[in-house]
């Protein structure tokens, strides 16, 4: 469903030093440098499957997206979404996507949200049995029913972002691209916007590339993921390899009943694992995955514990670790799978 070959995204940008001198001299003589928002990215996607695109702010994932939409044409390379090349702007192709960003609206202010439905099932050319259907369904799904009459204004933010979502989905397109979709949204909301997005996936086979910070989304939603640093595509594949690689490690944070001396404790871990801190009552230690529940075992044998508590590191972390792995060019720093 989507295809990208060596896609490249390039701006010139002018630049000058600060004051009213410097911006004199830029009318005579102006510099300018390449900035390579996208860098040689390849990858397919097949139809139905959720994908999660990740990387820090300006990685190149919001201009990958525009590109892959046909809001912007690429410098170099070959894309294919559903067949079509987004840059064409073709009617078909854009009967088939959907693009929903999380700090953008396409609701009318002043006007109840039904009021957008509408004017987007006469854009899109809906039969009137199909538009009904699907709205019964998103209404459902996003709990709108008390929602989609009153003036887009007077709604919260996640009563908007859920109007943005069914806007966006009335013409079931089979290609989704989310954008930071729960950005700013309290945890109860994330979920549902979670839950509604395996839904539709289920339910109409649909594509979906998604961005977002909340690495909730990514663990809830997806087993594919797409990392991008600086441009240039550096991991393509499994959560759980991603993190075999780069976060070899579980925590065990641990509170004691009874006060014991360091020495006590590093015996009572042995080669297992690695205290990173202690202070009665509190212990941190950083351990093997495979050496998990040895540990664990022998902790509870050895020490007074009122409580043991297992994690595993954050997919910031993990992806942080692969960034620092792959600019420094250590072993770890084959990403791409």
């Amino acid at each position: 469903m989507i295809e990208v070959r060596q896609l490249s995204k390039h701006y010139r940008v002018h630049e000058r030093e600060p004051g009213f001198w410097a911006s004199l001299r830029s009318l005579f003589n102006r510099k300018f440098r390449i900035v390579r928002a996208v860098d040689d990215v390849s990858f397919y996607i097949p139809e139905g499957q959720i994908v999660a695109f990740l990387g820090p702010n300006g990685a190149g994932k919001t201009t990958t997206m525009k590109v892959l939409t046909g809001l912007l044409h690429p410098s170099g390379g070959e894309v294919r979404v559903s067949g079509f090349i987004p840059s064409q702007h073709k009617k078909q192709f854009k009967m088939n996507i959907s693009l929903v960003m999380g700090q953008k609206s396409q609701l009318i202010w002043d006007v109840p949200a039904s009021e957008t439905f509408l004017v987007n099932k006469v854009i899109y050319e809906i039969p009137d049995e199909e538009y009904q259907e699907t709205l019964s369904d998103l209404v459902r799904l996003l709990e709108l029913e008390d929602v989609i009459r009153k003036p887009v204004r007077q709604l919260s933010l996640g009563e908007r972002m859920k109007c943005e979502l069914a806007a966006a989905l009335l013409h079931r397109p089979r290609i989704v691209f989310l954008d930071e979709p729960t950005i700013g949204l309290d945890v109860n909301m994330q979920e549902v916007m979670r839950r509604f997005i395996q839904d539709y996936n289920s339910k109409y086979k649909a594509t979906i590339l998604l961005t977002s910070h909340y690495m909730a989304d990514v663990t809830a939603l997806c087993e594919r993921v797409l990392v991008i640093g600086k441009g240039r595509l550096l991991y393509d594949g499994a959560i759980s390899q991603l993190i075999d690689t780069y976060a070899p490690n579980k925590r065990i944070q641990l509170q004691l009943a009874e006060r014991v001396e360091s020495s006590v404790l590093q015996q009572a871990v042995g080669s297992l694992g690695r205290v990173v801190d202690f202070a009665f009552p509190n212990v941190e230690l950083e351990v093997p995955r495979e050496q998990v529940s040895e540990l664990s075992a022998k902790l509870l044998t050895h020490l007074s514990v009122l409580d043991l508590t297992i994690e595993d590191p954050t997919m910031e972390s993990v992806i942080a670790q692969a960034f620092e792995a792959k600019e420094s060019g250590t072993g770890k720093g084959a990403l791409s799978s």
